[in-house]
């Protein structure tokens, strides 16, 4: 497991090398020094606190959802979270989402499973509401139908990314099909019946090896499946799947804000409420692509990208995204360290043992 987390970290240090390349190739470092002593830093404090409060609406969320399997009251819910998210900024392989259902299996006696499916279920409700907000921004918003933007030998434009959001979206409806077919209960239990069935298929092994593999391998596999299922019981609650989408719509509007906030101190990027959610969005899919731990350099290309659509010069495309990056990531790793101290959780045990 080491040796794989290594490996993603190299990989990831490469892509995020290139990826700050060309994001600041055509900014000169003392260009973006100047720019950034022109920023009206009094505009972290509202992007922060605005930030702040789209996490605490993660937290209902996820209490929503964890509710069909184990409710727990807010506080115990919001310091997993955000040591999760703090996790995913300071180590590589975003080894946050594995933590939090360990630390939820530790604190509150919730089966690991059942937990990551209800990460996996809140990550389907932020790339199902991402997808439709972006899909309605780039048909409202104005851009260039020109536009070619060029990073490397890939050519980046509007129709590449409809593109890139229709078979997202596409991949979304797979993994959807796949939870609620987890969670009915007829395809659940035909599910486990193959399992436990498939040592029978090995007609040229031996009862001894058969018992093995069901008792070592069909068996554990089973009580994945049934935990994880727990997980997904809102499914079966419609009231909460509105609750769920309605809070993920404004998590991501409220994300937006605080993008927009930050925008007012910034010199050069006077773009809209709307254009700014484009470019919040448009990042978001960049940080999806393996980097280093806190996704530097990718996120640089992604905004200084996304900010180019709309005309931004590469100076204040730079020192924008290079601000908005500290004011989105630093107050999260604060106060995921305040919580993992508060919760006596040691990061690194926490983050690899599950793996």
């Amino acid at each position: 497991m080491r040796k794989k987390t290594t490996i993603s970290l190299i990989l990831g240090i490469l892509l995020s090398v290139i990826a700050l390349y060309f994001a600041f190739r055509h900014v000169p470092f003392r260009d973006l020094t100047s720019y950034l002593k022109t920023i009206n830093y009094l505009w972290m404090l509202p992007s922060v606190s605005v930030a702040l409060m789209s996490f605490a609406l993660r937290v209902y969320r996820w209490q929503i959802i964890l509710e069909s399997a184990h409710s727990i009251s807010f506080w115990r819910a919001f310091h997993p979270l955000m040591i999760g998210f703090m996790i995913n900024c300071i180590l590589p392989g975003r080894v946050g989402e594995i933590a939090r259902p360990a630390i939820l299996k530790k604190n509150e006696n919730v089966h690991f499973s059942t937990g990551l499916a209800t990460v996996a279920a809140e990550r389907v409700f932020d790339v199902g509401i991402m997808i439709v907000f972006l899909v309605i921004l780039l048909s409202t918003v104005q851009i260039d139908p020109k536009l070619d933007i060029t990073f490397g030998k890939y050519h980046f434009n509007k129709e590449a990314l409809i593109a890139v959001g229709s078979v997202t979206f596409k991949l979304l409806i797979l993994l959807l099909i796949g939870l609620i077919s987890v969670s009915i209960d007829r395809i659940r239990n035909r599910v486990i019946d193959l399992v436990m069935r498939s040592p029978s298929l090995l007609f040229f092994a031996g009862p001894d090896f058969k018992g093995n593999l069901q008792k070592k391998v069909c068996v554990p596999l089973v009580h994945f499946i049934e935990n994880f299922a727990a997980g997904l019981a809102l499914i079966k609650y419609p009231a909460k799947m509105v609750a769920c989408i309605g809070l993920s719509a404004v998590i991501w509007g409220l994300a937006a804000f605080s993008y927009y906030l930050m925008a007012k101190g910034c010199p050069g990027i006077h773009l809209s409420f709307n254009e700014l959610f484009a470019v919040m969005l448009i990042t978001c899919f960049f940080i999806a692509l393996p980097s280093v731990p806190g996704f530097w350099g990718i996120w640089e290309a992604g905004g200084v990208f996304a900010l180019a659509i709309f005309g931004i010069p590469a100076k204040e495309a730079a020192g924008f995204t290079l601000t908005n990056h500290v004011v989105q990531i630093f107050p999260v790793i604060i106060v995921g360290l305040i919580s993992a101290m508060i919760t006596s959780v040691n990061i690194l045990q926490v983050s690899y043992e599950e793996q």
